[in-house]
């Protein structure tokens, strides 16, 4: 049987076939080749006679997060506020780069839009739309924007992301809350204390899974390759063919059409200017990956 690994605790997988959900255990196999279980993986399972589980293969990953630890996320929704924390575009920056490495959606949303005047929520998001991201309007504590968000949650593994004090988890509370008393098992989970140890685990609603832990509660991208880089700008993605050299970084070359972009407007220089810093803390490695 094949299903979705839900929670992970203890060496038990809680793995949903169906409408049903089984507890199993993992092979020693997967021990021997340094592979373990995540949730989020889609496993194939066989029962023994107490409808107790053992996971025999793990089904290939389109995607792999870490901390948590989760496979096959295929969307993130990005939480900022407009104030109170105000706007960091480095920060977004920082996320929108790893969503793009790891091959996610990224969908980017404003909270506390009550904070500030619509001229000024307008012209923090109009950057945003000018990348090519989507963007929602929110505001958690009245719930507005939070059906944009349930709109897309339908045949995805989605995680929510975000620095501290933008209400994410007054978002997650919104979308979470009524579905997982329907099904009886929300047990406080997103009110733990401080100091329990916490393990992800999906929750299923409309027709999705969303994870209950923040994604990307770390913002290293220093293991970033030079080479994957500009694939984490999109911006840049028209200009491939332009310039002069084929291996193009759009660094010091001459001929660059990604610096002709920046230079009449058409790139927004700030974002040039967070690829530029990545990039040189990447060479500066000297690795040359």
């Amino acid at each position: 049987m094949q299903g979705i690994i839900i929670k992970g605790i203890g060496g038990f997988y809680y793995v949903k076939v169906n409408s049903k959900i089984y507890e199993c255990k993992a092979r020693g196999k997967f021990r021997h080749k340094e592979l373990s279980p995540l949730v989020g993986d889609n496993v194939i399972i066989d029962l023994d006679e107490d409808n107790k589980g053992v996971i025999k293969e793990i089904c290939d990953r389109t995607s792999k997060l870490i901390r948590p630890s989760i496979a096959n996320v295929t969307q993130a929704f990005i939480i900022f506020a407009v104030r109170n924390p105000d706007f960091n575009m480095d920060l977004l920056n920082k996320f929108l780069v790893l969503c793009e490495v790891n091959k996610l959606k990224a969908v980017v949303c404003f909270n506390k839009i009550d904070l500030a005047t619509k001229e000024e929520v307008d012209n923090t998001v109009s950057l945003v739309k000018s990348i090519g991201y989507e963007t929602i309007y929110l505001n958690a504590k009245t719930g507005y924007g939070i059906d944009k968000i349930k709109a897309h949650l339908e045949e995805n593994i989605t995680v929510f992301c975000g620095p501290s004090g933008v209400g994410k988890s007054t978002i997650l509370n919104s979308i979470v809350g009524h579905s997982a008393m329907e099904t009886g098992d929300i047990s406080k989970r997103l009110n733990r204390g401080k100091h329990t140890t916490r393990h992800c685990e999906l929750l299923e609603i409309d027709g999705g899974y969303v994870a209950d832990s923040p994604g990307f509660s770390s913002l290293d991208i220093s293991f970033i390759k030079k080479d994957q880089l500009q694939g984490c700008f999109p911006e840049f993605l028209e200009y491939y063919d332009t310039c002069k050299f084929s291996t193009c970084m759009h660094y010091k070359e001459p001929g660059c059409t990604v610096k002709e972009a920046v230079e009449s407007g058409k790139i927004n220089k700030n974002r040039y200017m967070f690829y530029i810093k990545t990039l040189e803390e990447i060479l500066s490695r000297r690795e040359w990956k």
